[in-house]
């Protein structure tokens, strides 16, 4: 979808929720920052530059605004790495009025995903100060040579011990910060992939459980067209959560409503870190697909919205930011593209030859993962 048209007319004040052609809500908004990385992660391939025309400050809290009065909940800051944007904090400091809204204009949480290099203690602490609620920190392995190899470092081992230490004091950092693992504010994310770093399952677990934080195993994705995709790179997640419960049992907890990871216990309750490192939680977009209730919106950095992380195209929200704001139009657009949203690729990709399923994609630079 393209230009300022919308296929439906807008919800009117008296009418039902906001549901897309296969009744799920909207729940959590995407917004990516930017298109750029200070890693270059081979399943992602970020671009070196922005793309022109990214959304200003305001422009970005009136978008957070419309979309949270059509029931987003949870905005998760992207990128890219989000933590290059330099006006991080201020947008979430401009977003407290939302934070402290009631009613059906809240919103509940802002979250952001970081691969850590720049989350030193100062940035930590003014991220907590201006009001974000979790982070979520990205790290592929536990040695120089995986880190290296899987954020795409020049310099092999060094250059990856470098990174690692620079993540593991981040996570610390976040920690004093205030974002306690314990209650969900600080979580690992991995990407898993056959072959390249699927050794580092076990040594990434035991990380997690050290220190008490949650660790989430995400299945290598066939998002955009630079990674080079193939099925026989993807390490189902019942097959991680096989060879991690072969060295620590674990027992099923479930996923949660709209949420994109299955999560497990550990019987023995965990590390020595805390309650966080007691549930290991597993994304399985390839493998057990849950496009029936995803409720997830995407925005680029030069606010495109995508109604899928898989999809091709998106509706450019610009014609209603500039050259003034048009509230109004702006809603009625987000809330035609939602209703009108059908997409489940992950599924589709299930029903297809591969040959069907691998139709362009958006490049996952642009959209956030």
């Amino acid at each position: 979808m393209t230009g300022p048209s919308s296929p439906l007319p807008p919800a009117s004040a008296g009418a039902p929720p906001l549901r897309d052609r296969l009744g799920r809500p909207p729940g959590v908004l995407r917004l990516s920052l930017t298109a750029r990385c200070n890693l270059a992660c081979p399943y992602c391939c970020p671009d070196a530059q922005d793309p022109p025309q990214l959304l200003t400050l305001e422009e970005r809290v009136l978008l957070v605004s419309e979309a949270a009065a059509l029931g987003f909940r949870t905005l998760r800051l992207t990128g890219g790495e989000p933590l290059l944007h330099p006006g991080v904090e201020a947008l979430v400091a401009a977003l407290r009025p939302l934070r402290e809204a009631a009613g059906a204009t809240r919103l509940e949480a802002i979250a952001l995903t970081t691969n850590g290099l720049l989350l030193t203690a100062e940035r930590s602490q003014r991220l907590r100060q201006a009001g974000l609620d979790r982070l979520t920190v990205s790290l592929d392995g536990t040695d120089g040579a995986s880190v290296a190899r899987m954020g795409g470092l020049r310099g092999g081992s060094a250059a990856g011990d470098r990174a690692l230490a620079t993540i593991l004091a981040a996570l610390d950092h976040a920690q004093s910060a205030g974002f306690d693992p314990a209650e969900g504010a600080l979580k690992l994310n991995a990407v898993i992939t056959r072959g390249r770093n699927d050794d580092q399952l076990l040594p990434l677990a035991a990380l997690a459980r050290q220190r008490g934080i949650e660790l989430r195993l995400i299945e290598y994705m066939d998002v955009g067209n630079r990674n080079g995709w193939a099925p026989e790179q993807v390490l189902p997640a019942q097959e991680m959560v096989q060879r991690i419960g072969e060295r620590w049992p674990l027992e099923p907890v479930g996923r949660s409503a709209h949420g994109t990871a299955a999560r497990w216990r550990y019987r023995d309750g965990g590390g020595s870190g805390g309650p966080g490192g007691s549930h290991l939680a597993v994304v399985a977009s390839i493998s057990a697909p849950f496009c029936g209730d995803c409720n997830r919106l995407r925005v680029t950095a030069d606010g495109v919205a995508y109604s899928c992380l898989f999809a091709a195209a998106g509706l450019d929200l610009k014609p209603w930011l500039r050259p003034g704001p048009d509230p109004a139009g702006l809603g009625a657009a987000l809330s035609g593209q939602w209703r009108a949203r059908r997409d489940r690729y992950s599924e589709e990709r299930q029903e297809q030859t591969l040959e069907g399923a691998q139709r362009p994609h958006a490049e996952m630079a642009y959209l956030g993962g």
